[in-house]
């Protein structure tokens, strides 16, 4: 089943929406998208946690 994440899930004022196969997957696209369009070196702790709860089926 497709796994999915969205930007304004987890508070961010955004658009962007990530699909894969698997939580890695997704945790890929998150940080490459935090990095370019929020100027995220890093996703932040309390951020990440965020994240990884918002990922969930289609």
């Amino acid at each position: 089943m497709t796994k999915v994440l969205r930007c304004k899930e987890v508070g961010v004022d955004c658009d962007f929406e990530a699909k894969g196969n698997s939580v890695e997957d997704i945790m890929r696209q998150a940080q490459k998208h935090a990095k370019e369009k929020h100027g995220m070196d890093t996703i932040p702790p309390e951020l990440l946690e965020k994240v990884q709860k918002a990922i969930h089926d289609e």
